[in-house]
This record gives structure tokens, sequence and C-alpha cells, in this order.
């Protein structure tokens, strides 16, 4: 018989699958294939083709995805590459770009392009390591090693 441990995971993932097709299908976002979106994540709904989230990328709780700028009116594509990691409560402001294989820390604030392979960090989010190239979900010590 089926723990409720396994069973509780099996519902939650079932859960998340659900949401990334709501998010696709329904608002109309780009969200690339075995990518990962917590719950609690905050995708910006005023402007929801402007998200675009490449293959196999993870983003945490409370991680913001902004896609419009209130004060200066406008609304532009954001954008976030193949096997990256967003942090819990990371903040990715309108227009920037995110390259392939990156992770964002946990409660950074992104307000410049991230080159890809990049490990950033802080307020303002600053770069910390380059040449990464990471698993799904922006996993390092994945099987593919460099």
């Amino acid at each position: 018989m089926l723990s409720l441990a396994k069973l509780r995971t099996r519902i939650r993932k079932l859960v998340v699958e659900v949401h990334v097709l709501f998010l696709r299908h329904v608002w109309g976002m780009s969200i690339g294939k075995g990518s990962r979106i917590a719950l609690g994540a905050k995708l910006d709904r005023t402007n929801p083709r402007g998200v675009h989230i490449g293959l196999n990328t993870g983003i945490g709780t409370g991680a913001v995805v902004l896609t419009h700028d209130f004060v200066n009116t406008r609304h532009v594509d954001t954008k976030i590459g193949n096997n990256c990691h967003i942090g819990i409560n990371a903040i990715i402001l309108p227009g920037i770009s995110i390259g392939d294989h990156c992770i964002i820390a946990p409660a950074s604030v992104v307000m410049k392009d991230v080159q890809a392979g990049s490990l950033v960090a802080g307020n303002p989010a600053r770069v910390i390591e380059t040449g990464l190239i990471l698993g799904p979900w922006g996993i390092r010590n994945w099987d593919g090693r460099k």
C-alpha cells in the first residue's frame, strides 16, 4: 500500500502540473515542457503573454516575474532560459532576459540581463559565478557534468 507521504507527493506533483497547464492555456504564458512553477510563485497577469520560460526551469515559491512597469506605462517581454533555477522570493523586473543554465539566488532582485551559465545573487543581483552547466530545474551536480 502507498504511504501517506508518497501519496501526498504524487498529488502535489499533479497539482503543480495542472497549475502550469492553467498558466499556459488560460493565461497564454509561454512555459516550456518540464518546467516546474511553485504554486506560490507570482507570474505577472497584467501582461501574461510577456512571460517566456524555457524548458526544465524551476521557479520557487514567492518568486515574482514581472512583465509590466506601471510607472513608465510599458508592457514588455521577460524571458527565462532553459535549465534555470529561480530561488524563493527572487524578483525579476520587466524586460529582463535570463540566459540558459542560470541560478537566481533566493531574494535576489534582477535588474539587468543575466548571461547564460551565471549564478547571480543580491539586491541588485550581481554575478557570483559563471560557466555553469546545469541539469533540469537548475540542479547542479547532475549526471551530465561539465
